[in-house]
């Protein structure tokens, strides 16, 4: 494939197909066990069962939600033949190395129903083995004829559109509603994976792991590959008398299991298993503030080191128009080494710095105070300058801070270095634009050279951002204030190296908070996510943070058609979008899938996490539309959709993008009304169209967002972030406060706006308090609601990354705005649609019902019923 130029934002760039033969060494990671000549039938040898090891590390976790019950983090109830991988916002094309064609990547609340799956007490039990030609029939761990129901924990990594895949391919090929699965793989819940600590048994031939659903040789303890049906030995460990013992093995008892490497081949390392290492932490300070950011900077500053383990190591960097990195040497005064920020640090003076006598990275519990003197020490800008003109070395700072992680830093120990448990991390607390020193713009966007200047800037900014990616080192950048910071040039520095960037209003809570959680929210480092299917499936499609694995970071096998995903950083908060396909009509009563992740946990353990699935394919329609998960497949197809939406004209397209879609599938899956053009809506996915409608007037694709860097930053957000999170982008949720502080959910309609009512409207990135007139009038009972209010938009949002803005007013406000137009203008549909889809009208009086419609203005945003009948379709009927 040809190699397109990259816009202006670095997006998708095509590379030419890897060899796809490729020889199958053996990994130290992970050793292959070759199979063992399968025993004669009477053979005295007893079985071979893995002997008991030290535990390295048990993975923690937060507890699996179960269906249609409230997370505690979010609240919410429970067709080509080249395959498109992409990185937001749309990064280099790339080969599977297996595949032939070029794989393009891209990087950019309750749980749905589970995945149909068989326990570990639906094995088959005490039968007898069966004896043939003096070999073990295969036993099969999972009977054919069970009903599957998900186990604990595994819909929390991996979930699917459908958990029902349609055996005819013209009809499971349907591009408007598509089929796919969003994985989580650094996710942790409390009832995480079985662990086992010996290396795992993986296919010969295609590399996919031993699993529950395996076919077992019991005689000569050989198993069957799920996805390319290749015999492969066990060393003799499947050796067992019956079947029943084979249960004994967690990886043949749950579809789910994390292996965990007890030795580590690497020269010189020093394994921990009973403390966690922590990464350094530099923070990078924008010294161009205003006194009034300043003081609230440096109060997110105090806490935020207050907040930190004693064994964590920080440093301190600012930036202007020079470099200041702070000494921990000095007890009692802020004392900094000072370098020039018009151009890169030379290899000399960053010698000079790091052999120094200086100390620039400190743990917290020797340097605490000199952290808060360093913090309190800082003035604010004194030139008579606009914000946007002032002199500020970003990209220097960047490289300084970078080159003091990777100095002299580690510590050593009986002459070997011990690496940090995950990766080290920048933070940049910006308050303005780079103007100065390498990757900077001019002040001005008038400046004659600006467009060259800014093409510059983004290209060195991706190659830092690449090099510290490189060194293991992740960089948020973290924007506030009033001064635009010029998003499209700072993006790619944090994109690159597997950081994020975030907007927020000034530098106070949400942004403390922010700080907080930006320096612990990792789960590990080092990640390499694998994707095996059944033969039948095609993989199209990869959107989330990650880019093309090379070929010497994984090992390979004779036929194996898996992807391999190099992972920028192994996050609780992040997820990849899946989307697939079916080859061919579909034979077999069952397809396969395999999600692995390796990575390296913060306890520097080496982990493998299997997940593996089995759906049932079904010729009925019905059945694959009753088994579709609305949220799941909304928020796959909102991915979709936002990644072709680079800019705002390309938002307005995506509209009608939408439009098309639910017009599409509605006659393909839909009735005809008798005697009309309408078509009914398939009843089953009732609450598809609902969802897509928010998502195409909400802050995504809608015309909420003013700022075009506002709406980048969301998109970018929004590509790479968790399911529960793109959930609540796509579609807000909404809750009425009760009496005695309890909370009802509502359908997000305007007709929540009830002025004796207090309101909150979790929208993912923003938490809305709405108070009504009536009860603002009445500051006993105002205060009370605001009161519960807040604090259910902090329970909810605990865990969230990156924290939302929580903004309170009150009806008639200014800012209601900013509530009301998330909301469906619902107001404007006959009474009776309005009690099908909010029945909670139906306990209002006449008067009430009469003020409430006296209340809204008139204006031209269609409802979602009107919406619906202007793309010819019967909306469905609420479920």
């Amino acid at each position: 494939m040809a190699n397109p130029p990259p816009p202006s934002l670095g997006y998708s760039v095509s590379i030419t197909p890897s060899n796809p033969d490729i020889s199958n060494p053996h990994s130290e990671r992970n050793p292959i066990l070759p199979p063992p000549p399968p025993p004669p039938s009477n053979s005295p040898t007893p079985p071979r069962f893995p002997p008991p090891k030290l535990q390295q590390d048990q993975i923690p976790s937060s507890s699996i939600k179960s269906p249609n019950v409230p997370s505690p983090s979010n609240g919410v109830k429970m067709g080509s033949p080249i395959p498109h991988l992409s990185t937001p916002p749309g990064p280099p094309v790339f080969t599977s190395p297996v595949r032939p064609a070029a794989v393009p990547f891209r990087s950019s609340p309750a749980s749905p129903q589970p995945v149909a799956f068989s326990s570990a007490s639906s094995l088959p039990t005490s039968s007898p083995p069966q004896f043939s030609n003096g070999s073990v029939e295969l036993q099969q761990q999972v009977s054919d004829d069970t009903l599957d129901l998900t186990p604990a924990g595994a819909s929390a990594y991996v979930l699917f559109s459908a958990h029902k895949v349609l055996k005819q391919k013209k009809l499971a090929n349907v591009p408007s509603l598509g089929f796919g699965a969003l994985v989580s793989p650094g996710r942790e819940i409390s009832s995480g994976p079985q662990v086992i600590q010996h290396d795992p048994h993986r296919c010969q031939s295609c590399g996919a792991y031993v699993n529950f659903y395996c076919k077992i040789l019991i005689g000569s303890g050989q198993w069957q590959c799920v996805i390319c049906h290749e015999l492969n030995g066990s060393q003799g460990e499947y050796i067992a008398p019956n079947k029943e013992l084979l249960r004994t093995f967690p990886e043949l008892s749950s579809p789910m299991v994390d292996y965990i490497q007890t030795s580590n081949n690497r020269p010189g390392f020093i394994p921990v298993s009973d403390s966690r290492m922590s990464a350094p932490i530099v923070l990078v300070i924008d010294e161009c503030l205003d006194e009034p950011h300043l003081q609230h900077l440096q109060s997110s500053l105090h806490a935020f080191v207050d907040s930190l383990h004693p064994s964590t190591k920080l440093g301190i960097v600012s930036y202007g128009r020079t470099v200041s990195v702070y000494d921990f040497s000095e007890e009692s005064v802020a004392s900094a080494d000072v370098l020039p920020g018009d151009k890169s640090p030379t290899q000399e003076q960053l010698k000079a710095l790091i052999y120094g006598s200086g100390i620039y990275l400190s743990q917290m519990h020797a340097s605490l105070p000199v952290a808060h003197a360093v913090f309190s020490s800082m003035r604010p800008y004194k030139l008579n300058f606009p914000e946007a003109s002032r002199d500020r070395c970003l990209g220097t700072a960047v490289e300084v801070a970078l080159a003091i992680i990777q100095g002299p830093s580690a510590e050593l120990s009986r002459g070997v270095v011990k690496r940090s448990g995950g990766n080290s991390r920048i933070i940049v607390c910006a308050g303005g634009p780079n103007t100065y020193g390498p990757g900077s713009v001019p002040h001005s966007f008038s400046h004659p050279n600006y467009p060259h200047m800014e093409k510059m800037a983004l290209k060195w900014m991706e190659q830092l951002g690449q090099e510290a990616h490189r060194h293991n080192t992740v960089v948020d950048i973290l924007c506030a204030g009033t001064c635009p910071v010029r998003v499209p040039v700072l993006q790619p520095l944090a994109k690159a190296s597997g950081g994020v960037l975030v907007l927020h209003d000034d530098f106070g809570e949400a942004f403390g908070v922010n700080l907080q959680r930006a320096s612990s929210r990792a789960v590990g480092s080092h990640g390499l996510l694998e994707i095996r299917c059944s033969d039948d499936i095609l993989i199209t499609q990869v959107v989330g943070p990650g880019e093309e694995a090379h070929l010497d970071t994984h090992e390979t096998y004779t036929n194996d058609s898996s992807l391999y995903i190099q992972m920028l950083s192994v996050e609780e908060t992040q997820s990849f979008s899946v989307s697939m396909e079916t080859k061919r009509d579909i034979k077999r009563d069952y397809v396969f899938f395999q999600f692995a992740v390796q990575f390296s946990n913060m306890f520097q353990a080496d982990i493998s996490r299997v997940i593996t699935v089995r759906l049932p394919t079904v010729d009925s329609v019905s059945a694959y539309l009753e088994s579709v998960q609305d949220e799941v497949a909304a928020v796959l197809i909102a991915k979709r959709t936002l990644l072709r939406a680079k800019n705002s004209s390309d938002a307005v397209d995506m509209r009608t993008t939408i439009d098309e879609r639910v017009k599409d599938i509605a006659l393909k899956f839909g009735s005809q009304i008798p005697k009309s053009k309408l078509y009914r809506f398939p009843k089953e996915l009732s609450l598809l169209p609902e969802l897509l409608f928010h998502l195409r007037r909400g802050p995504l694709l809608g015309s909420i967002i003013g700022h075009e860097d506002e709406r980048s930053v969301l998109r970018y957000l929004f590509l790479n972030a968790s399911f529960d999170l793109s959930l609540r982008m796509v579609a807000p949720r909404c809750l009425m406060h009760r009496e005695k502080g309890t909370f009802e959910e509502l359908p997000a309609h305007d007709l929540a706006m009830q002025s004796d009512a207090a309101v909150v409207l979790d929208h993912g990135t923003d938490v809305f308090i709405w108070l009504g007139a009536e009860l603002a009038a009445d500051e006993g009972r105002s205060a009370s609601a605001l009161a519960a209010c807040r604090t259910l938009a902090e329970e909810i949002t605990e865990l969230r990354f990156p924290a939302p803005r929580i903004l309170a007013f009150k009806e008639g406000s200014s800012q209601a705005r900013y509530f009301v137009s998330r909301l469906i203008p619902a107001h404007k549909d006959p009474p009776y649609e309005q009690e099908a889809r909010f029945p909670q009208l139906r306990s209002l009086t006449t008067e009430q019902r009469m003020k409430l419609k006296s209340n809204f203005l008139h204006f031209d945003d269609p409802s979602f019923c009107e919406w619906m009948r202007s793309l010819k379709s019967v909306p469905p009927e609420p479920s």
